[in-house]
């Protein structure tokens, strides 16, 4: 189901087969929560070059739920998305709804942020919602702890979690490909316990679960490069809600195949651009190899792109391409004066051309990752 092809150093570009369709790794799949990656179409993401969307169990339990999913024939048809789907398990949004829920050993009671209605969700019941939702990969049900917890919390997740890896494989539709999460926290020692536990049980991929929850940025790469080291070479490996372009371009340089995040879509609708500095295919190479020399994340991010906020007032007239290195052709075409005149005057287009700017650039970043491993 996945092979790696090429080797630059720990990175990796790989192939990875789904029952959708194969998908060329290292890549980045637009989050899709509700079955819509927010002011896009199915066909827009299509032709942005995305190879796969993520969306989330939690969400789509809550509405349409696990019956409503299965008379509207799955995901795939609801949406009309072709292409493969990965869900998220729910367990990251009861650690973000904490306040509302109440986590023991067996699952999760929680109250619907929607109507109020009381919920449990057990591994079983995550499984049998993601084989209604029809998903390509499901992910094991997890506990996430906070990026300043104790180490007696990060060790509880991590020993539930592994808990509740045994029942989501013991309970999932052997049609779709199930990764466990690897938990523990900013501890190597709790990781490696984690994961040698989940490669016990046997996944078909391996994620990186609970960073990008608050800790360092220093510890999340630490822990990383320490599980690229640790995780099987034959199986993909998936750094769940992280983060920045040059962050992917390190976790990528320590070998990272997948990557999720709410940025590129979140930071459009609030106006916030990631703009190509030069050529994609210069800049990512020159960002990986600082990143392979052990240089730090300003130093790559400073060689690869600027963040620039469309609504100041240095845009009001500035005739230039929304970015002149892209590849989506609306960037190319219209200007950024227009584009924060459409955001000045609440106009839905706006975020719209945002959102497109944004995930086309995170998608080149990949596609440019793949092309210097």
């Amino acid at each position: 189901m996945f092979r790696v092809k090429s080797k630059n150093n720990l990175a990796r570009h790989g192939r990875l087969e789904t029952a959708h369709g194969a998908i060329e790794t290292p890549f980045f799949m637009p989050i899709a929560t509700r079955g819509a990656v927010k002011t896009m179409s199915s066909e827009d993401v299509r032709d942005l070059g995305a190879q796969i969307v993520l969306s989330n169990t939690y969400h789509l339990l809550l509405r349409p739920g696990s019956e409503g999913m299965k008379k509207l024939g799955g995901l795939h048809e609801f949406m009309h998305w072709g292409k493969p789907i990965l869900t998220d398990s729910g367990g990251y949004q009861v650690f973000s709804l904490a306040k509302i829920n109440a986590t023991d050993d067996d699952g999760v009671s929680f109250q619907s942020h929607i109507d109020g209605t009381r919920i449990r969700l057990t591994p079983e019941g995550s499984m049998a919602m993601q084989a209604a939702i029809g998903s390509d990969i499901i992910m094991q049900f997890d506990d996430v702890a906070a990026g300043d917890s104790s180490r007696e919390r990060y060790q509880e997740a991590m020993e539930r979690s592994l808990g509740w890896a045994r029942r989501c494989k013991d309970s999932y539709d052997q049609k779709q490909q199930i990764f466990g999460i690897v938990q523990g926290g900013t501890h190597e020692d709790l990781r490696r316990q984690s994961a040698e536990g989940l490669m016990d049980i046997g996944f078909d991929g391996y994620a990186i679960g609970g960073l990008s929850v608050g800790e360092k940025r220093e510890d999340a790469f630490r822990i990383t490069k320490f599980l690229g080291s640790t995780l099987p070479e034959d199986k993909p490996r998936y750094f769940m809600g992280g983060g920045m372009p040059e962050e992917i371009v390190y976790y990528v340089s320590v070998g990272v195949d997948m990557f999720d995040c709410v940025l590129p879509t979140r930071n459009a609708r609030h106006g916030t651009l990631f703009v190509w500095k030069q050529d994609p295919k210069e800049a990512v190479r020159h960002a990986f190899q600082l990143a392979q020399e052990g240089a730090n994340d300003a130093m790559i991010a400073e060689n690869l792109y600027q963040s620039i906020s469309i609504t100041k007032e240095p845009y009001a007239f500035d005739l230039s391409p929304i970015d002149q290195f892209s590849d989506v052709v609306s960037s190319k075409t219209y200007t950024k004066a227009y584009l924060r005149h459409l955001f000045k005057t609440d106009e839905m287009l706006g975020l719209r051309l945002a959102t497109m700017q944004n995930l086309g650039f995170y998608l080149r970043l990949m596609k440019e990752l793949r092309r210097v491993i």
